[in-house]
């Protein structure tokens, strides 16, 4: 087994890493020599590593047909790193773009590479700097014969899948998930279901600090608890109680409090959102999430005195305990909510676009490794499956006590003043699919009073005007 990787910054470099403790020859390649020398210095007793000081020593130390992993930032300088590697390529050789690059620019790298007999992928990548050292969720699209060939590779680089039926794809987190841009947009929505997920966890710590006055420290052992069973058994769940113990090294005080409240991105939730736009696909718990950021970033306009009134609130008395449960039932449905609105997005758009996504694999390959794993997700890859016991037990769940619970969250935020919009976002995308009969016939009926625009009946079919005046 062999590897090139160009880029060895954190994620770069640990991939690096992991190949070559798995027992492949790695080229490595860093535009600055520097890093490269540190890089061998410091890891070169985990495996077999190539340092390589230019492209041409890269390509002398890989046997056709050359597999190189692309893992520099997204955007001009993947082409650009392209554009010198290809002089330099064989016919049959492979490209994989491992970064956070849109979708679209994968399609046409994989359009323009094929003409030059080049193959590529574009290969999403999650589970952060552990991941990428000790098993990652890898989603690689495009040439699939490329694919076939770097399989047992990543097989051995990916996380296990936690499975205890061996499902296709081995049980390992990396699966061939479709042609063109397939890979990459799927890591986009992957990405995009994370910001909908982070946000409902920072919107349930908003609620239960403000109105059940819960310290820091009770948060390390609720959240704790909650990693540990239900549907809330995530790896963002555990990593948010581990959050409330951290020290801040500076102060000797909690970190968390220490944080200025700005939420920054790189992108991937808001092209999530013009995609589902784009797509015609509601994700209402992913937007808002997007738009919690943004808002969050405009800490002067939030600062400023006399721009909003203080509400209006409602006396309330607040059982602590009750609080907690209600929320830990309502942040359950929010999840829920938001992996199917991603699930949804990514049905829709591999069948306008062709890709031929394997849903299930999906699911699957996101149980291990990935940022987003959850005990939610064998659930949603059996409903996938057409398991009729998946889809009557998240029938039970959504229903009963569970959803009085999500509702009385959402009421006493509006009471209260506490903007909880992801959660709201995500009843309000259950109540609209629940409901039979949408006041969007209101909607129509102004469409065409304004414009003409026509409308559809109830009782016969066509498309009919009516002259409003």
């Amino acid at each position: 087994m062999q590897l090139g990787v160009i880029g060895l910054s954190t994620m770069g470099g640990n991939l690096a890493r992991n190949a070559a403790r798995n027992g492949a020859t790695v080229a490595v390649y860093n535009r600055t020599q520097e890093r490269t020398d540190e890089f061998i210095k410091a890891y070169k007793t985990e495996g077999t590593f190539v340092p390589c000081r230019d492209y041409s020593y890269l390509i002398a130390a890989l046997k056709p047909p050359r597999p190189i992993l692309i893992m520099v930032k997204a955007g001009d300088a993947v082409d650009q790193v392209i554009a010198e590697l290809v002089p330099l390529l064989s016919k049959g050789d492979i490209l994989i773009d491992g970064g956070n690059s849109f979708y679209r620019d994968s399609e046409r790298r994989e359009k323009e590479l094929t003409k030059k007999g080049i193959r590529f992928l574009g290969m999403g990548v999650s589970g952060g700097e552990e991941g990428a050292l000790w098993g990652p969720s890898m989603m690689p699209g495009g040439d699939k014969s490329a694919y076939e060939l770097l399989e047992p590779l990543l097989k051995k680089l990916a996380a296990d899948d936690g499975s205890t039926e061996l499902t296709t794809g081995g049980g390992k987190c990396v699966s061939y998930i479709g042609s063109g841009g397939a890979g990459h947009f799927v890591k986009m929505v992957h990405n995009g279901i994370e910001y909908g997920l982070m946000q409902l966890i920072a919107e349930a710590y908003h609620l239960l600090k403000s109105e059940g006055k819960v310290p820091n420290k009770e948060f390390a052992e609720i959240f704790g608890g909650w990693s540990k069973s239900g549907f809330l058994q995530s790896f963002l769940i555990e990593i948010t109680a581990k959050i409330f113990r951290k020290k801040d090294d500076l102060t000797g005080l909690d970190l968390i409090d220490v944080i200025l409240d700005e939420a920054l991105q790189k992108g991937t939730g808001k092209w999530t959102t013009t995609a589902a736009m784009d797509y015609g696909v509601p994700i209402p718990t992913i937007t808002a999430g997007v738009d919690a950021r943004i808002i969050s970033g405009w800490k002067e306009f939030r600062m400023e005195e006399g721009n909003f009134a203080p509400p209006a609130l409602e006396e309330k008395t607040i059982d602590k305990t009750s609080l907690i449960e209600d929320v830990r039932f309502a942040l359950e449905l929010s999840f829920t909510a938001a992996y199917a609105q991603g699930l949804q997005l990514l049905s829709a758009a591999s069948r306008e676009e062709k890709w031929e996504i394997p849903m299930s694999e999906v699911a699957r390959i996101w149980r291990g490794g990935c940022i987003i794993r959850s005990a939610l997700l064998p659930l949603y890859q059996k409903l996938i499956e057409g398991d009729k016991e998946a889809g009557k037990t998240m029938l039970e769940y959504t229903g009963g006590e569970h959803q009085r619970a999500w509702r009385r969250v959402i009421s006493l935020s509006a009471l209260r003043g506490i903007p909880m919009p992801a959660t709201s976002a995500s009843l309000s995308y259950y109540d609209a699919y629940r409901t039979k009969r949408l006041p969007q016939n209101l909607i129509q009926a102004m469409r065409d009073f304004f414009g003409a625009h026509t409308y559809r009946r109830v009782d016969k079919p066509g498309t009919f005007h009516s002259d409003w005046q």
